[in-house]
């Protein structure tokens, strides 16, 4: 599942609800709602951070006045979630059995991302 676009500020943890936009030939700073899809050119905010916004000097800054919401979760986010749900819900595979017909008690071998390493003679 996709995770929620998250504020553009640095450091920033926060989940984004506004969209900031630049109008450079009218110098304008426009904060808006959140944008359908992240662009290029336009920067995701948290609410305090689209509510305390300022502009360079010399520019108007125009922002939304409603409420900023969190989007609703799209199609491909429902999706994503239910494909979640049935990959958890797949049994694991089976270990493979050992073979008896070979007997090394130093052997390497792997277990999910750490690997076992033999002891040197």
């Amino acid at each position: 599942m996709r995770s929620p676009r998250r504020c553009s500020r640095n450091g920033c943890p926060r989940q984004a609800v506004a969209t900031l936009t630049y109008v450079y030939n009218e110098s304008t700073a426009v904060v808006g709602p959140l944008a359908a899809f992240a662009e290029p050119h336009t920067y995701d905010l948290c609410e305090p951070h689209a509510r305390s916004l300022t502009a360079p000097r010399g520019w108007d800054v125009v922002r939304h006045e409603g409420e900023f919401e969190p989007p609703p979760p799209t199609t491909d986010d429902l999706v994503a979630l239910a494909e979640a749900v049935r990959e958890a819900a797949r049994p694991a595979p089976r270990p493979p059995e050992p073979d008896p017909h070979h007997d090394n008690p130093h052997q390497t071998g792997r277990r999910g991302h750490l690997r076992v390493i033999p002891p040197n003679h």
